[in-house]
């Protein structure tokens, strides 16, 4: 009997913010692990100083490495707003990669690319991972992102190479100085009263262990065969949804367990999403109520419990595989290699909730700072015209603004995602719910907030 390949694994853009926290997981369960980036912050593990978009640079950290699995985690910055940047980082830099693992004979791409990939500005309803790009991306950045995810994809089985692409939404956690900084900016400001839209737009944010996690189990996952061979395999090819056999055992053992049907509420409903999160205070407590406090109060709580609540929406029932088989005859729907996953906390909130967990959070550490104060909310067009003003003003004199259309737009529409193809296909469940997530993240960043303050 064969042993299992241990796999040695190659973080790419391992010193940035998820990617550091990939590191760290991979080394806590004792892998062999080595970080490639532009600039060395940790000395913890090997690491590889190069440009992405450089093959020969990639191809030869791979070799010196031993790599078999590469994590590619490295994008720049979204709100640099350099299309060019954009395009060489995440596309060309990419395609190198691609090109250098297949030169050097790596087994496995895990590929971070991003829920925004699917967004437009319009509304995004509780989507899963068949919908189609959009026409019109609604900036560079995911416009790119989603020409990596696609040569990600396509580059699946070329050269012994397997892949997968993981589309996280919202990350947030320590080592965050994108969303955490902007949320300070806003409390040091003293503009935390100020809320544009109705505040009813369901929003997705991800804890980045929760990412990291989603990862890991993509890679380790990769090599699994196909539960059932795909259609083009069979001796018969199928012509309509009745012609399609029977699903497999293997198939049936990943969808079939039932979802509990949710009422999905806006406003001050409040619904707890797994048992690993306190009730909101407009809930009516279950009469498991105090089993799900407890639960949330374990510093060690299993793994292994399943959301409470559930999307109703079911993008993985029988019907849903028939048409996606009928759709792509070449892959089965629920293979690992070749497919994208959304990965969430499962657990969207209406979006000034999010920031508002963060203010009241760093009340904690500097109390008395915010004084009561009601809240003024400002109808959607109106923060488009303010916003419109301001970006005239940074165009009229060339000074950087960060009250934009983009924000407005951004905070305004829903956005949240169905991961029943990653809790199911990939075993993800999050393990962080959003408010200890908020808790973690500030108390790492007031930490962080206390050592600069020594330096200055």
């Amino acid at each position: 009997m064969s042993q299992k390949i241990r796999d040695v694994y190659m973080v790419i853009g391992g010193n940035g913010f998820l990617g550091r926290h990939i590191v760290q997981q991979l080394k806590e369960r004792g892998d062999i692990v080595s970080a490639f980036d532009i600039v060395e912050r940790y000395s913890d593990v090997p690491f590889y100083a190069g440009d992405i978009s450089d093959q020969g640079s990639v191809a030869s950290a791979l070799r010196k490495s031993g790599t078999t699995c590469i994590i590619h985690t490295a994008s720049p910055h979204g709100a640099l707003g350099n299309p060019a940047i954009f395009y060489k980082v995440n596309v060309e830099g990419t395609k190198a990669i691609i090109a250098a693992a297949v030169e050097t004979g790596v087994r496995k791409l895990v590929f971070t690319s991003s829920a925004g990939v699917v967004f437009n500005g319009e509304d995004i309803i509780d989507v899963d991972e068949r919908v189609p790009f959009p026409d019109v991306p609604m900036d560079a950045y995911n416009d790119t992102k989603g020409k990596a995810e696609k040569a990600v994809l396509e580059a699946n089985g070329k050269g012994g190479l397997l892949t997968v692409a993981l589309r996280p939404a919202g990350i947030f956690g320590p080592g965050d100085r994108q969303a955490t900084t902007g949320f300070y900016q806003v409390y040091e400001n003293g503009q935390t009263h100020f809320q544009i839209g109705d505040n009813t737009n369901l929003f997705d944010w991800t804890y980045v262990g929760n990412v990291a996690k989603a990862h890991l189990l993509a890679a380790d996952k990769l090599e699994t065969p196909p539960p059932a061979p795909p259609l083009s395999r069979l001796e018969k090819k199928p012509a309509t949804v009745d012609e399609i056999p029977p699903l497999s055992a293997a198939e049936l053992a990943l969808i079939d367990y039932p979802l509990l049907p949710v009422d999905i509420t806006t406003g001050r409903q409040r619904v707890p999403t797994c048992e690993v999160r306190p009730l909101g205070p407009y809930v009516t407590p279950p009469p498991n109520g105090e089993k799900i406090a407890a639960a949330f109060a374990d510093p060690n709580p299993l793994v292994s419990n399943r959301p409470v609540i559930r999307t109703h929406f079911d993008p993985l029932s029988e019907y849903a595989l028939a048409r996606a088989k009928l759709q792509n005859p070449d892959v089965n729907p629920l293979q690992v290699a070749g497919q994208v996953f959304f990965i969430t906390n499962g657990e969207p909130v209406p979006f000034w909730d999010f920031p508002r967990m963060f203010w009241n959070e760093f009340d904690k550490y500097f109390p008395g700072k915010r004084p009561p104060r009601g809240l003024i909310k400002l109808p959607k067009s109106v923060g488009f015209a303010a916003a419109a003003g301001s970006e005239w003003y940074g165009y009229l004199t060339g000074r950087d603004v960060t009250f934009t259309k983009f924000k407005v737009t951004f905070s305004c529409a829903t956005r949240y995602h169905n991961i029943e193809k990653a809790r199911r296909v990939l075993g993800y469940e999050p393990d962080v719910g959003l408010e200890e997530g908020v808790r973690r993240t500030c108390e790492w960043w007031y930490q962080d907030f206390l050592a600069n303050k020594k330096k200055a």
